[in-house]
C-alpha cells in the first residue's frame, strides 16, 4: 500500500499528465478499477459502470477541470471522448476567460 501511496503522489506532481491519463488516474481512483485495464476506446459501462454512475463521474470531472460538457454527448462514455470534450471544454473556456 506504500508503494501505491507514492505512485500516487507521483501522478499528482506530474502536471504534464495527459487528460486521458488524469482521467483514468480519477477512475481508478473512484471506482478502484484498474487502469491499465481500461481501454480508452472502450464504453465505460463494459467496465460495470451504469450510465448513472458515468453521469456522477462526468459530474466529478466537470468539477475537477472546472468546466461544463455538453449534455447528452454519448461520446463520453468511453475514457478518450470524454478525454477530447474535456480537452475541447478546457480550450474554449482558456478563450473564453482571456476575452
Amino acid at each position: 500500500a506504500h508503494q501505491d501511496l507514492g505512485a500516487h503522489t507521483h501522478a499528482l506532481l506530474d502536471t504534464s499528465m495527459s487528460t486521458l491519463s488524469e482521467l483514468q488516474a480519477m477512475i481508478q481512483d473512484k471506482y478502484d478499477i484498474d487502469a491499465s485495464t481500461i481501454d480508452p476506446n472502450e464504453s465505460l459501462r463494459e467496465k460495470g459502470l451504469d450510465s448513472l454512475t458515468i453521469v456522477e463521474f462526468v459530474f466529478d470531472v466537470e468539477d475537477h477541470y472546472k468546466i461544463s460538457l455538453p449534455d447528452q454527448n454519448d461520446s463520453i462514455e468511453t475514457l478518450a471522448g470524454l478525454a477530447e470534450a474535456v480537452d475541447k471544454a478546457v480550450a474554449e473556456k482558456a478563450t473564453a476567460d482571456a476575452n
